[in-house]
């Protein structure tokens, strides 16, 4: 599953692709979001901030009616607005009854896996005992979010998510296993399933009587989806298919924590990640396989055929269905993964999965809406680590000192408990935006499945240096955890693919901005407005004055350091008590980095988009680069966002919130200046990417490392 193996048809398809959104799965009632809250403004400020644009062309109006702007914060900096509907404030979405309820699963969830649940036993035996496994099932663990009338829990997303950290805290591998059954498995008949296919089937995944997995990745295609080879043959009588193939790395039913793209959006990134496949988690265990297969479809209005992805219900009951030996693996040794045959199975017409020839979309959906769980499994993972690394820290004594004492160990804590904070705050605010009913959450997802997955193999990794030697051996359970992570940048979407997505989605909307400037430049006098207000905005950022984004009055006054910083509305030389007139030091301010960070990233967008245009899928270097800014500033949002929330509502826990989000966006705004100035102007950046190409071609040409021994042989 290599990034270089994304062609770039692939990264034209998503810049082509529209915002289609994932369906929410869980609607609690909840307000849809409106223009954002500024709870620390006043009523002069509020007005101001929502005073409709003076540059507005009626005009314009009358011409065009208003498109649905994306309420989505990842978007909007690819396009230099700062959107804040989906992130201010922290969301609380759960209501007294359910946060009840809630509490109430916690604890026998968190004893189960205290006191029943050996990971190192499961470790070691290479499979999940089955005393566990009757317990999950009795504790519903196997139906979280099917609803209560089909036999399950019925949970939200955020629900879901705080049950899912528990169990990332204490075991990777039978996480794989619950999630690759529900969070993929038969996430497509709850999402997509027709009454009569949830009724069958639902019950009986719910209670853990059958075992479901998801079956996409094939031994040809790895993160190119779009070459599967297995085939769904119609029979002439209409009334089945005839399923042929193999599916590779089926853990028991895909992942548990779900890769996912929204659904149209990541159509074409499906490509990208999981394809026909061979080895799928539940592979070997499950009865029920959520298949994904080329149909022939008819173009109505051509009549051409066409070979289409459809998705199917597949039982092993059918017949014609194998599977390989379990995996030897790295890691998550305990779940199961295995390949899954396909040989001549009859599946009926009515187990089609969705719509014939909308597999594609079925699938996206489907990992769209799970990719949460897995930022807030690895919060949990990395919530027990820190918990080792300083019980070893505070009783471990060296040259006369509590090593927690010593500098270095200061700083890799901090360091530890700042990735692991910002993991939890991504995870629940996309699980909060989806209960919301919110539908534009996909690169915010892909982002906190790159973010968590690649925190969470830091903060163990640090975990074992602090340990020393104790730390790389198996007694305390760390070096397996440390194995049971690395499969987590790697699949459900591996990280690599998942940048270019952030990056391509993103510079798409942004593309289909500068298309309608484009346009609005041919009729100049009917689009005034539009025309007058981005050329401000181009003008401001070129003077170094800002384009008039700002956070105040939405982040917390304690967070911006004073409540007169006007952050990035007019002039950067902005007279704050106890200062002198001169510009602002960034690293005093979050609230003013965030904001400044953004408009840097903005514009190197703008300016690479213009220079590149349609070409830009092409850029992998740049994309990457672009990627890891957008990370950064959703990182920020997100902190400075909860820690507002703890501060306004005077948690006992605020003040060192507020010293994890200070410290983290001051280092995140350093990162997106450096990078942004180097992707600017730094003339030896293009140099460095053709000795990257260079160097590559070298090595494949060789066969490995072009250079000899120093001593000549």
């Amino acid at each position: 599953m290599q990034a270089a193996r994304m062609a770039s048809s692939v990264g034209r398809q998503l810049l082509r692709l529209g915002g289609v959104s994932s369906r929410p799965t869980a609607l609690l009632g909840q307000p849809q979001p409106g223009p954002a809250r500024r709870p620390y403004a006043g009523v002069a400020a509020q007005a101001a901030v929502h005073k409709p644009d003076s540059h507005s062309s009626d005009a314009s109006t009358r011409e065009k009616p208003a498109k649905t702007e994306s309420k989505s914060f990842a978007v909007g900096i690819f396009k230099g607005q700062l959107t804040t509907d989906q992130v201010f404030p922290y969301p609380s979405v759960l209501n007294e009854e359910q946060t009840q309820f809630l509490k109430e699963l916690v604890g026998p969830v968190s004893r189960f896996f205290e006191e029943v649940n050996d990971p190192a036993k499961n470790d070691t035996l290479e499979v999940v005992e089955e005393t566990t496994l009757q317990g999950l099932k009795e504790l519903g663990a196997f139906g979280l979010q099917v609803p209560s009338e089909l036999g399950g829990v019925g949970l939200c997303n955020t629900q879901y998510a705080r049950l899912v950290e528990i169990v990332g805290m204490h075991d990777l591998a039978v996480g794989i296993t619950l999630g690759a059954h529900q969070s993929i498995g038969f996430k497509g008949i709850l999402l997509f399933g027709t009454k009569a296919q949830k009724e069958k089937y639902l019950p009986k995944l719910a209670s853990g009587e059958t075992m479901a997995a998801f079956c996409l990745t094939e031994p040809s295609s790895g993160s190119d989806a779009a070459s599967i080879r297995t085939s769904a043959v119609p029979s002439p009588c209409g009334k089945y298919y005839t399923l042929n193939g193999s599916k590779l790395w089926i853990r028991q039913s895909a992942s548990h924590f779900p890769f996912a793209q929204s659904q149209a959006s990541l159509l074409p990134v499906l490509h990208v990640l999981n394809a026909p496949s061979f080895f799928h988690s539940n592979g070997g265990l499950a009865d029920i396989f959520t298949v994904f297969a080329k149909t022939p479809v008819t173009d109505p209005a051509t009549g051409a055929v066409k070979e289409k992805i459809t998705a199917f219900v597949v039982e092993r009951g059918f017949g014609g269905v194998t599977h390989g030996p379990p995996e030897k693996k790295m890691g998550i040794k305990a779940s199961n993964t295995a390949e899954v045959f396909f040989d001549g199975v009859r599946v009926p017409s009515e187990n089609v999965l969705g719509e014939v020839g909308s597999g594609f979309k079925v699938a996206m959906h489907i990992l769209n809406n799970g990719r949460f769980g897995m930022a807030a499994a690895l919060a949990g993972t990395m919530r027990g680590i820190i918990a080792k690394a300083v019980d070893h820290a505070a009783n471990r004594t060296q040259f006369g000192e509590k090593i927690h004492n010593f500098g270095l160990i200061q700083e890799k804590l901090a360091r530890m408990v700042m990735l692991q904070y910002v993991t939890e705050s991504m995870a629940y605010m996309v699980s909060a935006n989806m209960d919301q009913g919110s539908t534009d959450f996909q690169i915010e997802a892909a982002i906190s499945k790159i973010f968590g997955s690649e925190a969470a193999w830091k903060v163990t990794d640090e975990c074992i240096q602090i340990m020393g030697g104790m730390g790389f051996m198996k007694e305390p359970g760390v070096e397996r955890v440390l194995r049971d992570l690395r499969i987590f940048r790697i699949f459900e979407g591996t990280n690599d693919i998942l940048r270019l997505f952030v990056a391509l989605q993103g510079c798409m909307d942004k593309g289909k901005e500068l298309s309608g400037l484009g346009s609005a430049l041919k009729n100049p006098f009917g689009n005034a407005g539009l025309l007058l207000g981005e050329a401000g905005k181009q003008l401001r950022r070129r003077a170094g004055l800002g384009s008039g984004l700002s956070l105040n009055g939405i982040v917390h006054p304690e967070l911006s350091q004073s409540g007169e910083l006007v952050s990035s509305q007019g002039s950067r030389r902005t007279c704050v008590r106890g200062y002198s007139r001169r510009p602002l030091s960034l690293a005093r301010f979050p609230l003013l980095q965030a904001v400044q960070a953004l408009e840097q990233f903005a514009t190197v967008v703008e300016a690479k988009l213009i220079k590149h245009k349609k070409g830009i899928v092409n850029e992998q270097f740049l994309l990457q680069r672009l990627a890891d800014g957008a990370i950064d500033l959703y990182a920020m949002v997100v902190v400075l966002s909860r820690a507002s929330r703890s501060l306004s509502e005077g948690h006992s826990t605020a003040q060192h919130e507020k010293m994890l989000c200070d410290t983290w966006c001051i280092e995140a705004a350093a990162r997106i200046r450096e990078s942004m100035a180097t992707l600017q102007s730094d003339p030896q950046q293009q140099k460095l990417y053709r000795n990257f190409k260079s160097i590559s071609k070298a090595l494949v040409e060789r066969g490995g490392v072009v250079t000899s021994n120093p001593i000549g042989f």
